[in-house]
């Protein structure tokens, strides 16, 4: 590898085959960061590879099942391989579960800990110990709106990205008089794939059509990485709900979401 390749920042962004993560990893590109990407879906990582280094930026494509611990440390393995110093980290992969609590399945619930919550942990402690140690780095982990709100049937998946949400701001404290930042990002519903995988096809939130577009999204989850910020809402309209939920009781908040999220509520 030349030194013009090693001098050029790497990025790893998780979740990268569709929806917000494929959109941060076009925007990292456009920014000449060379990428290392991953997601499950094997095809839908390739395509997005090779779509992104027909545009010059060096891709480094790993195919990887984040729920299992021994995937991220491998997915950590392919990071070191390559030599580099890992200057931004997006983790953006995550999974949601719709539906009555007494009627899911508690494997698919516990996909959503597995990936959502275990594997963030595992990934970030490999990311954040290397990026301390260099003295800076770039983390961004994905929260959400869910984070704020109780979530009737979607109680895993909210109750996943309320940690996500504390631990991110945990880390931000100890690593306050670092160069290394972690920043939040709090999307709300985005036009994504992320409804159809959950089941929430036939719910209020799953059908509406003013979800947010993701490469808007994506322009300010980057921004708001770059410049180091704290928390970084997917658009103003986030920001607003996001402030006005820290006003609403437990309970307006509850059944607000269940309006939203119950099965047949679109009718």
């Amino acid at each position: 590898m030349t030194d013009a390749a090693l001098s050029r920042p790497l990025a790893l962004v998780t979740g990268a085959s569709s929806g917000i993560g494929l959109e941060v990893a076009k925007q990292l590109a456009a920014l000449d960061l060379d990428l290392v990407v991953t997601a499950e879906d094997a095809a839908g990582l390739e395509l997005v590879a090779e779509g992104i280094s027909s545009a010059g930026t060096a891709v480094h494509s790993v195919t990887a099942d984040l729920r299992r611990p021994s995937e991220v440390d491998r997915l950590w393995s392919e990071v070191q391989r390559l030599g580099r110093p890992l200057g931004v980290a997006v983790l953006d992969a995550g999974v949601g579960v719709g539906g009555a609590f007494v009627d899911t399945d508690l494997a698919d619930e516990q996909a959503v800990i597995d990936l959502n919550v275990s594997s963030t942990v595992r990934l970030a402690k490999h990311v954040v110990r290397d990026m301390a140690g260099r003295g800076t780095g770039r983390v961004m982990l994905l929260s959400s709106v869910a984070a704020t709100v109780p979530g009737p049937f979607q109680a895993v998946y909210n109750a996943s990205k309320a940690f996500t949400h504390s631990f991110g701001e945990a880390l931000q404290e100890e690593l306050a008089d670092t160069d290394v930042t972690v920043t939040l990002l709090v999307p709300g519903p985005t036009d994504t794939e992320f409804f159809e995988r959950a089941g929430l096809e036939g719910t209020a939130v799953g059908e509406s059509d003013s979800k947010d577009d993701p490469e808007e999204v994506a322009r300010r989850a980057v921004e708001g990485l770059l410049d180091g910020e704290k928390v970084v809402a997917g658009t103003p309209k986030v920001g607003l709900q996001t402030f006005a939920t820290r006003f609403l009781p437990e309970k307006a908040k509850q059944k607000a979401h269940r309006r939203m999220s119950e099965p047949g509520s679109a009718g």
